[in-house]
């Protein structure tokens, strides 16, 4: 809301206003489009749903994001993966994250993360070709098992990942395929 008689945390009666702006942007996570985006594990939690509403791509979200993604970058990482506050793995600093083991596609469960609109385009992608997809809890032992790693975002739109802290991952044949094929719809 803007600027009103009401000041402080109760501004109900203030105007709401709204700016939108638009630009030209390129890839979000540069050349990691081809090679596979470096993420470190960021200290931070993703926060319970009872403390604030998660599904929301809310500004007050972003605080943690912006720490977190600033402490990559200083490891010489382009991003961060959050635990949610449960200890399972949760998203990205401003992207969902996906898996793929022996053909099939793993993603969290979006009970306390933001279900993406790119995340789910990707997902029926992938159920068009067959592919399954499980959507669960993931715990962070599990990446070690996984072979491809994705992102998915309105900016980042299909990033292969190549390394999330000791874990590493190829950027194999269904991760380019979907990358390319999201990239196809979405400039089409």
């Amino acid at each position: 809301r803007g600027a009103g008689e009401d000041m402080g945390v109760s501004s109900a009666r203030n105007p709401i206003r709204l700016a939108v702006a638009a630009w030209e942007w390129g890839s979000y996570y540069g050349d990691a489009k081809f090679k596979g985006a470096k993420l470190d594990i960021s200290k931070w939690k993703r926060p319970s749903p009872e403390t604030i509403p998660t599904a929301a791509k809310a500004a007050g979200l972003y605080m943690i994001c912006t720490i977190s993604k600033h402490a990559a970058e200083a490891k010489g990482c382009s991003d961060a993966l959050f635990f949610d506050y449960r200890g399972y793995v949760a998203e990205a600093t401003g992207a969902n994250v996906f898996f793929v083991k022996d053909g099939e596609v793993h993603t969290p469960i979006p009970d306390a993360i933001l279900n993406g609109l790119t995340r789910q385009t990707v997902i029926g992608m992938l159920q068009e070709r067959g592919i399954t997809v499980h959507e669960r809890h993931i715990m962070p032992e599990e990446m070690e098992g996984f072979e491809q790693c994705w992102l998915t975002g309105s900016a980042a739109e299909v990033t292969p990942v190549g390394e999330i802290g000791p874990y590493t991952f190829e950027v194999g044949a269904l991760t380019r395929e979907i990358s390319e094929a999201y990239e196809k719809l979405v400039r089409s």
